[in-house]
């Protein structure tokens, strides 16, 4: 058997959306980072091998940006029809091409060294190439869901419910437990032109009367993708995973049978196109952090003053019996949308160099069934690859962020268009001190610090295609970069994969909203314009500029949108 020695500055277990998001953010700001995933893809609930929807924050003007974004807008462009291959691929390429990242796939962490309280190394095995890795680094990110580093590293986790008294929690039991939410294989459908036969296998559980799947909304061709099809909360939802897959097949091929086979369901022209082996998981270990983010923390909006994330999911609490329970399969206890989620949830409390991201955080079991959703641990996983980053560059540990460095982390973010709730990003200087004009409508909001709408304000400027928002500085000063913020249409549906395809289905694409060309000019001492950016198919939000030129002054003219009539923009900043 080979073995192979790797070296970095951050070691990442776990490829879902928080792996993935805190791989990029930390590799991008110049950290040195091994991904480790025990998959042969990445995406965890999201990928082929799971096909559960990226869920989040629910209200207007709420969505997730940053690198969340990027993704969704990526797949928007690329992949139309919502082909699950082509966006595992997406997955991939973000990761596999990205500069300063080493990429592990089908590599299962084993074991690990320690030094005292820090993790020195982890070692995993990758069944393709029979082969033993073995990677050292100064941090640590476990963003595997089941927290896979905790055991091994004596790190203080949780798991099940807590007891009602314990965190004053109403929504939790009288008395702890082990219960999770349950695990779900998942199927879809597809629409065809001509009547299909289904014939069960032997093997599958039936249910001849609709009574049989009470509050199971089943027909397929409804925006369902069949996620109470549910079983495992009442046992261990780690060990015990085979075992549970092997039932939730044999509840997934019974409810098929059912849909086609008991009673008029309009499924004659449909046909089981894909049924999950690998189930995915709502809930196992959680790591213990400085702080437990609580239920009274998420119904109180979580005004932490370390605030690095945001959920707005209800707490959906999925009963641990699942299918098996006759009764509502969920509750859907309220919170609000958004609520803070603190940077002390995303570190182990006794292991000095392990951060932590997705539905592993440092919550009790109530705040976890609003915090778990893929979109709310993308922004989690970001914030600690950015933490990461600036912890390697700055001689940090995770804990020195928050007592030291709070708020430089927080502005690392938000220049990344993640929003934190109630902060305003800082504006460079140079956009700051200069003029600035606009042809058509009120450029000032350009410049106020928020890339989105909030409390009714639009913080945006809107203006014709072909007029122009200029900054004017007096004398020649030298532009390094320009930092725009299209508008991505932050409440826009569809998103992000289909729960089943219909015969006629539309494709979705690049929200109508973003500029799609435009160009920047520059202004020399003499006044002549010179064009020095012109980009004629852009789809992204977030648009980040490298430049080198000297001018009094600097313009921005959009050229045509994806749709929209005029043009919509939350950020246009330039920085020397």
């Amino acid at each position: 058997m080979r073995t192979k020695e790797h070296q970095a500055d951050l070691c990442i277990v776990g490829g879902g959306l928080a792996g993935i998001c805190a791989t990029l953010a930390a590799a991008r700001r110049g950290a040195k980072v091994v991904l480790v995933q025990d998959r042969p893809m990445l995406g965890g609930n999201s990928s082929s091998e799971i096909r559960m929807c990226v869920s989040g924050a629910q209200g207007l003007n709420v969505r997730e940006t940053g690198i969340i974004e990027e993704i969704l807008l990526e797949n928007r462009f690329r992949n139309p029809l919502c082909n699950y291959s082509i966006w595992d691929s997406i997955l991939y390429e973000k990761v596999r091409y990205q500069p300063n990242v080493t990429l592990l796939l089908n590599c299962t962490v084993t074991s690990l060294d320690m030094d005292g309280n820090r993790i020195r190394a982890v070692r995993g095995w990758q069944m393709t190439s029979e082969t033993w890795h073995t990677v050292h680094a100064d941090l640590f990110a476990d963003c595997s869901g089941d927290s896979i580093l905790a055991p091994l590293s004596g790190a203080e986790f949780r798991i099940g419910r807590e007891a009602r008294r314990e965190f004053n929690e109403d929504i939790e039991p009288q008395e702890a437990d082990l219960q999770t939410m349950g695990l779900s294989c998942l199927i879809q459908a597809r629409e065809t032109d001509s009547p299909q036969p289904f014939a069960p296998p032997a093997w599958a559980y039936q249910y001849p009367s609709d009574d049989d799947l009470p509050y199971r909304e089943h027909q397929p061709f409804t925006e369902t993708n069949f996620w109470w099809i549910e079983l495992g909360g009442d046992q261990d939802s780690i060990h015990d995973t085979e075992e549970i897959r092997d039932e939730l097949l044999k509840v997934a091929y019974g409810v098929w049978d059912h849909i086609k086979n008991h009673g008029d369901h309009g499924a004659e022209n449909w046909v089981l196109d894909w049924i999950g082996f690998l189930p995915g998981k709502r809930e196992s270990r959680r790591y213990v952090g400085d702080i437990i983010l609580t239920q009274n923390g998420v119904r109180s909006e979580g005004h932490f003053n370390d605030l690095v994330a945001y959920g707005g999911w209800t707490m959906d609490d999925h009963h641990p019996g699942g299918i098996r329970w006759q009764g509502q399969p969920t509750i859907f206890h309220p919170a609000p949308s958004p609520f803070g989620i603190p940077f002390r949830c995303l570190y182990s409390k006794n292991i000095e160099n392990l951060f932590c991201a997705g539905r592993n955080i440092s919550t009790t079991h109530a705040a976890l069934s609003a915090a778990r959703v893929m979109a709310t641990c993308a922004l989690l996983g970001q914030s600690v690859g950015t933490a990461a980053a600036f912890a390697i560059r700055n001689g940090l540990k995770p804990r020195d962020i928050y007592e030291k460095r709070i708020g430089e982390l927080q502005q690392n973010l938000m220049e990344d268009d993640c929003y934190l709730l109630w902060l305003n990003r800082e504006v460079p200087d140079l956009s700051r001190k200069a003029a600035l004009t606009a042809s058509d409508g009120d450029p000032e909001p350009l410049r106020n610090g928020i890339d989105r709408p909030v409390y009714g304000q639009d913080n945006g400027w809107t203006g014709g295609l072909g007029s122009w928002v200029q900054y004017s500085f007096g004398t020649p000063r030298k532009i390094k970069s320009l930092r725009l913020v299209f508008d991505s249409d932050l409440n826009r549906k569809g998103e992000t994969m289909r729960f089943h395809y219909p015969l006629h289905m539309d494709p979705v694409g690049v929200p109508q909203t973003i500029v799609r060309s435009f160009r920047v000019e520059a202004s020399s001492v003499d006044g002549e314009w010179q064009e020095i950016v012109h980009v004629t198919n852009n789809y992204q939000r977030l648009v980040c500029i490298g430049t080198d030129v000297e001018a009094s002054a600097v313009r921005f003219i959009p050229e045509s949108t994806w749709g929209s009539e005029r043009a919509h923009l939350f950020g246009f900043e330039v920085k020397e």
